[in-house]
């Protein structure tokens, strides 16, 4: 899916079902929470704190998921294009870090 086609789906499900977007503070809060659990699995799961009985059955997936629906509402309502600023991060870290990492002793 382009990013464009899932800021159009994501504005229609507001549309039809959320009523309105919440305003720009409160998405960002949202963000913060979402992130939040994506740490939590992250570092509970992969990181070597243990993993609480009551976090075991979480999906990553879906928290991951949250963050973006949440990154897709903040660019809808503050006009950003999330394809064409991708898209021209991408061709700056291209040409950036082309050789940098291959360069990086830490990652050989």
């Amino acid at each position: 899916m382009e990013l464009q086609h899932a800021q159009k789906t994501v504005d229609n499900w507001i549309k039809a079902h959320g009523v309105r977007y919440f305003n720009e503070l409160t998405n960002m809060a949202q963000l913060t929470e979402e992130v939040g659990e994506v740490a939590r699995i992250i570092s509970r799961r992969y990181g070597e704190q243990s993993e609480k009985e009551s976090d075991k059955n979480k999906d990553l997936g879906e928290e991951l998921a949250d963050v973006l629906f949440v990154v897709l509402c903040l660019a809808n309502q503050t006009g950003v294009n999330l394809q064409d600023a991708f898209d021209k991060k991408l061709d700056i870290k291209t040409k950036r870090d082309h050789n940098r990492h291959h360069s990086n002793e830490k990652l050989k």
